[in-house]
């Protein structure tokens, strides 16, 4: 790698870290800027800044826009703002932009209208055009998950190990070796409304004042206080990163029970949540796919105690 292609990732690696600094530790933003504008930037800016004194092939390119991605990630890691677990969940994201931003830099290189002083007003424009959009789009609505299992057990033995549950055995399912917090028992202070249940996860406990005491059929509570929703990765440090705080956050959920006879009960387990993490379609894909897996570890526990 010659000094041109150096100079224009060193370009590319301190431009995407101040615009990341003020997306997320000024505006408190984790949206369409860090995780499409940015990893567009990487890809775009080292074959466009390369292309215009040298003559690059499109493999060179690429090259240099994923060279520039993965030492981005090395400073994200030894520098202890990220952690590993992220980076891998974000990573079908990043690719995607970065491979559209090489491609677009690649062709820009031969193009009279992208000179330096029209690239340099559009990305100020697209810059704040992304984060004015993820400062004013805030999510709004809950984003349900529901999870339902068949008991064969009595309603009554149920709904006796749905208000508390003793400890359960240390998980199997892979996504729990991650850091992702799991749910490890439930106790609760009072009995009916008004009465205090504590589902105990491994990176603290969710406070869940009850709303609905209707026995046997629905358990239903807010959630007053929970904890991080994992504790992130890092080969180098212990990290604790902004969207650990708050950009994952349960409001209420419930338990409904439904008698099918005598012996055999529907146990459905619902949770309602928002994310405040941007592109939301892409985020709450792996939100309800981690929320299903916690539902199915509390749900089969029940199941395995009442039967």
């Amino acid at each position: 790698m010659n000094k041109i292609h150096l100079i224009s990732i060193l370009i590319t690696l301190v431009l995407i870290q101040i615009l990341g600094y003020v997306s997320i530790n000024y505006l408190g933003d984790y949206g369409w800027s860090v995780f499409l504008f940015i990893p567009f930037l990487i890809g775009f800016l080292p074959p466009y800044i390369s292309g215009k004194k040298i003559t690059i092939t499109k493999s060179m390119a690429y090259r240099l826009s994923f060279a520039a991605l993965g030492i981005a990630c090395l400073v994200l890691l030894v520098f202890a703002i990220e952690g590993i677990i992220c980076l891998l969940m974000a990573s079908p994201l990043l690719a995607l932009a970065v491979w559209l931003g090489s491609y677009i830099g690649y062709k820009s290189t031969g193009s009279n209208f992208m000179n330096s002083k029209n690239t340099t007003i559009i990305l100020v424009l697209l810059s704040l055009g992304f984060t004015g959009f993820d400062y004013n789009n805030k999510p709004k609505d809950l984003i349900p998950v529901r999870t339902k299992i068949i008991v064969n057990a009595p309603i009554e033995a149920v709904w006796k190990n749905v208000v508390t549950f003793d400890k359960i055995n240390e998980p199997t399912d892979w996504i729990f070796t991650t850091g992702i917090a799991y749910p490890t028992d439930a106790t609760i202070v009072g009995k009916g409304v008004g009465a205090i249940r504590y589902c105990n996860f491994t990176t603290g406990s969710f406070i869940e004042p009850i709303t609905t005491w209707n026995e046997p059929n629905l358990l239903q509570f807010d959630v007053q206080e929970q904890p991080i929703p994992m504790n992130e990765l890092n080969p180098f440090w212990n990290v604790h990163p902004p969207h650990l705080d708050g950009y994952f956050k349960s409001y209420k959920g419930q338990f409904k029970l439904t008698k099918i006879s005598k012996n055999k009960t529907e146990l459905e387990g619902t949770t309602w949540y928002k994310v405040d993490i941007y592109p939301e379609i892409y985020w709450k894909g792996w939100s309800n796919f981690i929320v299903h897996r916690i539902h199915e570890r509390v749900l089969n526990h029940i199941k395995y105690e009442s039967e």
